[in-house]
């Protein structure tokens, strides 16, 4: 997998094109220079800047929830009071 490949993906899951399309542009720019050159120096200046851009981006990106134990506690009580109710019915 290519840097753009990875950078393209990465942008994709922080959803940049929402939150900095901008930025997002730049980001994919700058992976596009970084592949297309062998010159060392340019590859760490190019490298250094993508590096910061996507670290702000990272920071933009809007917060996934993902299910934590109290989350899990709540279902399972949910579960439980529907067996209960569904129970005291004679169902």
């Amino acid at each position: 997998m290519s840097i753009v490949d990875k950078i393209t993906h990465e942008l994709e899951d922080l959803h940049a094109d929402e939150t900095s399309p901008g930025m997002a542009a730049v980001a994919l720019d700058l992976a596009m220079a970084m592949a297309g050159t062998d010159a060392p120096t340019a590859k760490a200046v190019v490298a250094d800047k993508l590096r910061t851009i996507m670290a702000d981006l990272r920071k933009l990106a809007p917060v996934e929830r993902k299910g934590d134990i109290v989350d899990d506690l709540d279902r399972k009580r949910a579960e439980r009071l529907a067996a209960l109710h569904k129970q005291a019915a004679g169902d």
